[in-house]
């Protein structure tokens, strides 16, 4: 049995941390993990800078209340989830995710939790389990489906090449370059057809 697991960020909904740093007029917050491969480094970086600025999680989450799929988002997710099964594997966490959710037609979703005081500041955060997103792939595996993945950075390569196929959506040139192994794709019609072909 087959299982799609897809990126949340960059692939289905825009960067949730670049909007947040567009709608404070922070540019350090654009930083993601298209730039930044070390997620423990990067997450750190970030609760760094909203110490500093004095924001927490209600200025998030009313960023994120603002944030669509990205167009045809919502309609490839449909149609994917009426041929095969299809869970969302991402570094984002709970206390985001909820709205887009929402927006997508609530699909499974596996994420990260953000540890917050009581008064809204970000003081950590605690990830599901360790390079969650190779090992919830190697889980499934161990279920017995057979695993296709995809996504846009480089915290989404290790359950692409973990998987019995794998395509990179919307990515870097650079990430393309260094990895032509993987079909390389811009538009959810032609990344359908990508995974139809390997199911």
């Amino acid at each position: 049995m087959n299982i799609v697991c897809l990126d949340l960020e960059g692939v289905l909904v825009p960067e949730i941390w670049i909007a947040f740093s567009e709608a404070t007029g922070i540019p350090e917050l654009r930083r993601t993990t298209r730039d930044e491969p070390d997620y423990d480094k990067l997450m750190k970086f970030r609760i760094g800078i909203l110490k500093e600025h004095g924001l927490g999680l209600k200025e998030i989450q009313d960023t994120i209340a603002t944030i669509d799929p990205l167009p045809g988002a919502k309609e490839f997710l449909g149609e994917l989830r009426t041929i095969t099964q299809v869970v969302i594997l991402s570094d984002t966490f709970e206390q985001f995710a909820k709205p887009l959710m929402e927006k997508l037609g609530w699909p499974a979703i596996f994420c990260n939790t953000l540890e917050v005081a009581p008064d809204g500041e970000i003081t950590g955060y605690k990830m599901r389990c360790e390079k969650s997103k190779l090992t919830t792939v190697k889980a499934l595996q161990s279920c017995g489906f057979e695993t296709i993945a995809a996504g846009d950075s480089f915290n989404d390569l290790g359950m692409i090449e973990a998987s019995k196929a794998g395509f990179l959506f919307r990515t870097t040139e650079a990430i393309k370059k260094d990895h032509p192994q993987y079909p390389a794709f811009e538009d959810y019609d032609e990344f359908l057809k990508g995974i139809k072909a390997v199911l």
